[in-house]
């Protein structure tokens, strides 16, 4: 990090935000940069000490590395410009949560060699500049795509930020990405949400929620409390992929609800020792 003095991040919400104040609190002594299109953002940016001024990006010709932290969708329509305003020594990486349709869109830009894909796996279920941290990212992996597209000095700069945050480094290829974060955090959060609605429609005492809601429910709707505009592009660029483990998600309920009527209490039982190997993997 002593070869980075200036940042410029786009999005000054939970990632962009909590990226800034992790980096300050293990002692980068940089300047950051910052731009939202939220006049409001942008103002609690200021006073929560995430950025040190408010410009827009096409004035950061001293950032050595700008920073995409905005919903997929709308950093697939800025990209193109984003990089169209670089120079050849400046570095530009993003931070969403799909990477193939991005990565597509940007394949045959001149300045392609100057972004470097990548997602933080780290995130929570609140939103905006309040809601970043300082304590984020700390021992989680950080996934870096289609690397070979990348300069290698590109690669360095998006890697060293990414230890300089405590984190673990992956290589992945864009698609293969998008299948695994289908599997391990998408599902999480369709399931959390619906479950959200089910209990909403079905339990119409909100006391009762309230008062009987135990440690484990809340730690499965958790996430249903996630931004809508974060996860409505993120579903739609990874449709097909999250399509495929929701339909399997579906027929793992089905066998769930088939032993219950069924009264096929072994076989239920089994389910819920298969799920328990999980252990194995996750302790």
């Amino acid at each position: 990090m002593e070869d980075i003095k200036q940042i410029g991040i786009i999005g000054l919400g939970l990632i962009g935000g909590s990226l800034s104040l992790t980096l300050q609190a293990k002692g980068w002594k940089g300047k950051i940069v910052g731009f939202d299109a939220s006049e409001e953002h942008c103002q609690q940016a200021i006073s929560l000490g995430i950025v040190h001024e408010i410009s827009a990006p096409q004035t950061w010709q001293n950032c050595d590395c700008i920073i995409v932290a905005i919903p997929i969708d709308a950093a697939e329509k800025i990209m193109p410009s984003i990089l169209d305003s670089i120079s050849a020594h400046q570095v530009v990486m993003d931070m969403g949560s799909t990477k193939a349709s991005l990565c597509n869109t940007v394949k045959d830009h001149p300045k392609r060699s100057r972004f470097v894909a990548s997602h933080p796996m780290w995130g929570t279920e609140y939103s905006g500049p309040s809601a970043a941290s300082s304590r984020a990212f700390e021992g989680k992996s950080a996934v870096i795509c289609d690397q070979e597209a990348s300069d290698a000095d590109a690669v360095k700069l998006v890697e060293d930020i990414y230890k300089a945050l405590g984190m673990h480094i992956l290589y992945m290829r864009s698609d293969d990405h998008d299948v695994h974060a289908a599997y391990i955090s998408h599902i999480s959060h369709i399931t959390s949400f619906a479950l959200a609605n089910t209990v909403l429609e079905k339990e119409k005492e909100e006391d009762a929620i309230f008062e009987l809601a135990s440690g484990g429910f809340e730690s499965t709707v958790r996430l249903a409390k996630s931004n809508a505009d974060m996860w409505v592009p993120i579903l739609m660029q990874n449709r097909d992929n999250v399509l495929d483990v929701l339909n399997e998600h579906i027929s793992q309920l089905r066998k769930f609800k088939s032993c219950l009527e069924k009264e096929n209490y072994e076989y239920l039982r089994e389910l819920i020792y298969q799920a328990n190997s999980i252990k194995k993997i996750i302790h």
